[in-house]
């Protein structure tokens, strides 16, 4: 019987793109890769992937047919699930709808689909960015978030407590945007702040029924200013009547955006008033924090190459995984202390990202980390204690950038 083929799309062959490559070839699939790097350079990273225009979908979808027929579509971030879609419809692969994928990056759409499927929402609107700022706080109660459209992991997400807050993330965030041509761009939006303990669930559709894989705590506060995460924590140590809360608002929201199958990564907030959706994205959780749930790869590839089994994890003990935050902005020159830090009880891997001579941007407007630490352990209260023990053992050195003049 010959291998499926399926088509993998992700912004770039990096951490997280290897992982799905490994996973592929240990369970017999044929994987074409297609990113969006340079168009005019000859295979440059010698991985053979299809170099596509993520913001010209149809001529993807004519590049990906011209690689032959697929059997399924799998797509690592936002950017790359929503051209899969586009794709997928053209060339009559199972996937999500493109409404439903455009509705899961766009936060006021949303927000819209969750408020008119009953779901509990905080009051929001949207701001034109040609508003005057000013007039815009008039219209906030406080505290309130200001949110880019379409940013992921946080970028851009401020609370601003009065007006004059309000105006400074609004021009903050205003000087971020770059003009995309899809709209995201055009507007923030604003959310009365939501209160409680913050959550994420990774979790598999099958169908249009959500089958929850892994429910993450966040121990850290996220009460801003900004929002960085830091720490995730599985299992959970909700009671079972949160949990199955969660599941149940899960299953609402997921089905209010229209989403039908492949991976979801979740996130909300919990307090006495109810389970509060922040958002559901078409994708696995980001990066190198899938090495936290092995076997999520293999998982994803199976079910989008139409082998369906239980969508579950095996998951032995405890795990969790801490984003190295970047305290301030400046140029990385070099770590001290990964020896102590995997040597701390529990400790699974220290892996710094950051090179040396690379320009650091903390949140709202950066978008990366330090590095990460992963730890797996009895208890949820051991994995905790052991990323927190292996983060304290490591000393950066960061540089202050000098002004360009």
């Amino acid at each position: 019987m010959p291998s499926k083929k399926l088509l993998l799309m992700a912004t770039t062959t990096g951490y997280q793109t290897q992982m799905f490559s490994e996973a592929a070839r240990n369970i017999g699939i044929d994987l074409v890769l297609a990113t969006d790097r340079c168009h005019m350079l000859d295979n440059p990273w010698g991985d053979q992937a299809l170099p596509i225009r993520f913001e010209d979908p149809e001529s993807a979808a004519a590049a990906v047919a011209s690689a032959g027929p697929m059997d399924g579509i799998v797509a690592l971030g936002d950017r790359p699930a929503y051209v899969a879609a586009v794709i997928a419809e053209h060339l009559r692969i199972p996937y999500n709808p493109v409404a439903a994928v455009a509705a899961c990056r766009n936060k006021f759409l949303a927000r819209q689909r969750f408020q008119a499927a009953g779901l509990p929402v905080p009051d929001f609107f949207r701001v034109p960015l040609t508003e005057a700022p000013e007039r815009a706080a008039d219209r906030a109660a406080y505290p309130c978030v200001l949110k880019p459209l379409g940013l992921s992991a946080s970028r851009g997400v401020i609370r601003a407590n009065s007006p004059a807050e309000f105006v400074a993330a609004f021009r903050r965030i205003q000087a971020m945007l770059k003009p995309s041509g899809e709209g995201h761009d055009r507007y923030i939006q604003i959310e009365a702040f939501i209160p409680g303990a913050e959550f994420a669930l990774e979790g598999m559709v099958v169908d249009g029924r959500l089958e929850t894989l892994a429910l993450f705590d966040k121990p850290d506060p996220l009460d801003g200013p900004f929002f960085e995460e830091t720490l995730y924590v599985t299992p959970t140590r909700q009671l079972p009547s949160v949990q199955h809360a969660i599941g149940e608002a899960c299953q609402a929201a997921v089905s209010a955006l229209g989403l039908t199958s492949g991976p979801i990564h979740a996130e909300m907030r919990v307090n006495d008033r109810g389970v509060w959706m922040l958002e559901v994205a078409a994708r696995p959780i980001g990066g190198l924090c899938a090495r936290v749930l092995p076997g999520l790869p293999e998982l994803i590839l199976r079910q989008a190459a139409g082998e369906l089994s239980e969508n579950r994890l095996t998951l032995r003990g405890a795990a969790g995984v801490l984003m190295i935050p970047i305290p301030r902005e400046g140029i990385f020159q070099s770590v001290t202390g990964i020896y102590r830090a995997r040597t701390v009880a529990g400790i699974e891997d220290v892996i710094v990202t950051a090179k040396e001579g690379q320009k650091l941007i903390p949140l709202p407007e950066g978008n990366s980390y330090l590095g990460f630490i992963f730890s797996r352990a009895g208890t949820p209260a051991e994995v905790e204690v052991s990323l927190r023990t292996a983060h304290a053992a490591l000393e950066f050195e960061i540089l202050t950038a000098l002004p360009v003049i």
